[in-house]
């Protein structure tokens, strides 16, 4: 007699997902705020400091402000809601 298998599919029932737009571009970030977020994620910190050496370099008028999440891999609400009053654009390095 044959032994009976049961199979459950590894795909289970996922949720459902709603498009969401991106933020709107500015024209362009000459004179603006950029925030550069390390979100502590593998050597994002350094990425970090390098980019804001580039703009330094090839967009002086670009200012920066490189700043660090609280707790790795953790929503940083405080630091969050300074960059929604502060910048007007930022870089998150989540690393690869």
């Amino acid at each position: 007699m044959a032994a009976r298998l049961t199979v459950l599919s590894p795909l289970g029932n996922p949720p459902r997902v709603s498009a969401k737009s991106l933020a709107p571009r500015p024209s362009t970030i000459e004179g603006k705020t950029v925030y550069l977020v390390d979100v502590r994620f593998d050597n994002s910190g350094v990425f970090m400091e390098q980019l804001q050496g580039w703009f330094a370099e090839h967009m002086p008028k670009v200012k920066t402000e490189l700043v660090h999440w609280k707790e790795p891999f953790v929503h940083d609400p405080d630091l969050a809601e300074e960059i929604r009053e502060k910048a007007d654009a930022a870089v998150f390095g989540v690393g690869l």
